[in-house]
């Protein structure tokens, strides 16, 4: 479990994150949802430790990850950032290897090359593993970014806008790719998401957040209500139920 204490966060005395205190559990999938400028992403850059807070705690499992040495946290916790452009010309699998880092310095051991193997395997990128990122579709580079941070071997994955800049059959075979790897690694994929719907489908837990705070926390049919839906974005979505699943109609 991921344990955040009053977390906050504040640029020119207007906070960002404002104390937030937040319980991400040790597996399944948590979506973070809410308006733009509601404080998402720099919620999991600080838990990630990308960014430093004002103030708070963050306690992965055992690990005190603001203050322990860097190389104990990458082994613990990953994060793919919503930002990920390389100009380097390299391929999956040279891309794929730098997730091992934390474990070998450069220096890829025997465990390392299974688990960059496996990664490859799990992300369906076997046949495109010697291509050049760079020559890649966006669909198929965010799976090798994605295989990049399995390789890392981390309990806890954070995803910032995975979904950025696909097309909906590349968005539904990422979600369901991440839906499987909570399912069969028993991983804790925590991520940011726009698409609410998307959220609902395959999120096990949903966190609202507004004007930095979190202002709903719960089950995925706790939050995809109407009630519970206005007080995060502002505006009362019908929900409707289909194949019982939740779906939010803002398109009224």
């Amino acid at each position: 479990m991921i344990s955040v204490e009053s977390l906050t966060k504040a640029y020119n005395g207007d906070a960002v994150v404002d104390a937030v205190t937040l319980q991400l559990p040790g597996s399944g999938l948590t979506t973070i949802v809410g308006p733009n400028g509601a404080g998402k992403s720099t919620l999991l850059s600080l838990i990630s430790r990308i960014l430093g807070p004002d103030a708070g705690t963050v306690i992965a499992d055992d690990i005190d990850v603001l203050s322990a040495p860097g190389t104990e946290v990458a082994k613990k916790l990953s994060i793919l950032r919503q930002d990920q452009n390389t100009t380097a010309r390299i391929t999956v699998r040279e891309l794929v290897e730098f997730g091992r880092y934390p474990y070998s310095k450069g220096r890829l051991t025997e465990a390392c090359h299974i688990a960059v193997e496996e990664a490859i395997s799990y992300c369906d990128l076997v046949s495109l593993e010697e291509r050049p990122i760079h020559e890649m579709s966006g669909g198929q580079r965010q799976r090798a970014y994605l295989a990049m941070v399995l390789a890392q071997d981390t309990r806890y994955v954070l995803l910032d806008e995975p979904l950025n800049n696909l097309d909906m059959v590349h968005a539904t075979g990422m979600m369901r790719l991440l839906r499987s790897l909570a399912d069969d690694q028993g991983k804790s994929i925590v991520l940011v998401l726009h698409d609410i719907n998307y959220a609902s489908v395959y999120s096990d837990r949903i966190v609202g957040m507004r004007d930095g705070e979190v202002v709903q926390d719960g089950p995925t049919s706790e939050v995809i209500t109407p009630d519970a839906l206005q007080a995060v974005f502002g505006t009362a979505f019908p929900v409707h139920d289909l194949a019982g699943n939740k779906f939010a109609d803002y398109f009224r």
